[in-house]
């Protein structure tokens, strides 16, 4: 495993298939684009053991359109 920092997203759209992704920042909140528009994800205090080590956990907060 690299030294990049790894979350697992909770919540959401089933239909999101990634739920262990690349963090650039950790602790900040995630914006993710999904089918013409943003999911939202907030860092929690809790941590998941995963095929990809150890990771953060981010909840879904909510989905805004992208602006056109």
């Amino acid at each position: 495993m690299g030294t990049e920092a790894k979350a697992m997203l909770e919540g959401g759209p089933e239909e999101l298939n990634e739920r262990i992704v690349s963090v650039d920042r950790p602790g900040d909140e995630l914006k993710l684009p999904f089918r013409n528009g943003y999911e939202h994800f907030i860092p929690t205090q809790r941590r998941a053991d995963t095929s990809e080590g150890p990771v953060s956990v981010y909840e879904w907060t909510s989905r805004t359109e992208m602006a056109g």
